[in-house]
Parts: C-alpha cells; structure tokens; sequence
C-alpha cells in the first residue's frame, strides 16, 4: 500500500506493533523442552490481546498462527505438539497479523540456547544483510539492485540465497505490489521502489539450496540440495531518506 494520510500510517504502526512484540516475546519464550505447538499458542495469545488476526490463518487457512520452522526447514512450517525444540535447534518465527484492515509481517531465526551446531555464523550473516538491504532502499531506488545487493553480501560470507522466495508489498492485504522483491539481481525485474510505500523486505539466506521446495504437509518448505536457511524480516515505509521500520519493536537487531 501507498501511505497517503496520517491515519493510514497509524493504522499501519498499530499492526506493526502486534506482530512486532509478539515475534519478540516468542523468540524470549523459546527454549529448549518445549513444543512448537506451545510458542504457537503463546504467540496467538499475544496477538489476541492486540485484536489482531493471524494472517497466514485468516488468508490462507494456515493450520497455526505462527510459522514456525526448525533446523532443515527453510519456512512455513506447521506448529506441532510433536515437535520439541532442542537445545541448538535453528529456529525461524514468522509472524503476521491483521489489525482494523491493516496487515504486517515481520520473522526471524535464531539459535535455541547453545550454538552446539554452528548456525549463529547464518543467522549473523542473515541479520547484518537485512540490515544493510533496508538501508540502501529509498524512493526511486531499483529492486533488482537491492537483491543484487543481498546475493553479493551472502557470496563474500560463503552462502547463497534462495531464488524463489522473496519480499513484498503489505499493507491492505499481506501479499501486495510489489509481489516480488528478490534476494538476487532479477535482470527481468525494472521496477524501483516508490516512496511512502509499505514493503516487508526479507533475507533468504542458505547454506547450500538455492531453490525451496514443498513438502507433503503442502507447507513447509525446505531447500532442493538439503542444508540450512535463516530468514530475518522488517516491515518498513519507503522515504526519499531512511525509511521507517514498523517492526523495530521486534529488535531482531539488537
């Protein structure tokens, strides 16, 4: 969406807020022992006491409030009482919601206590390009030019991104124009960001896969040649300067 009134941009930062301090208390309830079907309910109930509304439930019948993906799970995974996090586990929240017709999205991974296996290198990496990514994108700038950027930063760290998942416009609905903001240079793509946009700009970055692929489930993805995947999220308004981060409440940055 365009922001064009100071209601609209409120209404934005209100549906920010929900998911952004519900991603945050999530990721400081997580720990070892307990179910990702417990974080979910926990999540969920957090989301509630905003008003707000799951939004992978509300628009696609998502079995879960909250994404919730371990280890060789690249996204989408299903919240499951079978499902008990390990100390070490790379974990991936993704949480969006819908409050008063307005809709945001913001995730992140991280490592379940002791890095035992090595992902923090990933989930650091994931972080810092974020970062970087968000604060090159301004009014007029080329989206193909920021996935350039994202690849590039991902190569000189010794990882890759994955193809076939990408950012996107947000706002009045969770998936909006511009539909794809990719982690690569897309030579096909000539758009350019416009400013007072709403866009959730996110990192794919991996191991090994460049492509993820669907499970039977006929939600959780995971990556064509195996290994691991961190994805960090902001939801962010375009200016001709910094933009604004809706979701920097989740202080997945910090």
């Amino acid at each position: 969406m365009s922001i064009t009134k100071e209601e609209e941009l409120a209404g934005m930062q209100k549906a920010s807020e929900a998911v952004a301090y519900t991603l945050k208390q999530m990721i400081n309830f997580a720990k070892a022992g307990i179910t990702t079907k417990a974080l979910d309910d926990f999540g969920a109930a957090i989301l509630k006491q905003f008003g707000a509304n799951s939004a992978p439930n509300k628009t696609y019948k998502f079995p879960g409030y909250t994404c919730i993906s371990i280890d060789n799970e690249f996204c989408h995974g299903i919240p499951s009482a079978k499902k008990i996090l390990k100390e070490g586990d790379l974990i991936n929240i993704d949480v969006s919601a819908e409050l008063n017709g307005f809709w945001s999205d913001n995730g992140a991974s991280f490592v379940i206590g002791e890095d035992k296996n090595g992902h923090q290198k990933l989930v650091d990496a994931s972080k810092a390009i974020l970062h970087k990514a968000i604060y090159n994108i301004k009014g007029g700038v080329k989206i193909s030019d920021i996935g350039h950027l994202i690849e590039t930063e991902a190569k000189k760290r010794g990882f890759k991104v994955i193809k076939n998942l990408t950012g996107h416009g947000v706002g009045r609905a969770l998936h909006e124009e511009p539909h794809e903001i990719a982690n690569y240079k897309d030579p096909f793509n000539t758009a350019r960001f416009k400013k007072n946009s709403v866009v959730a700009i996110e990192t794919f970055i991996s191991t090994t896969s460049t492509y993820a692929q669907t499970l039977n489930d006929g939600w959780t993805m995971v990556g064509n040649k195996g290994g691991f995947m961190a994805q960090h999220e902001h939801t962010i308004v375009i200016t001709d300067g910094k933009p604004i981060i809706l979701t920097e409440m989740n202080e997945i940055w910090n």
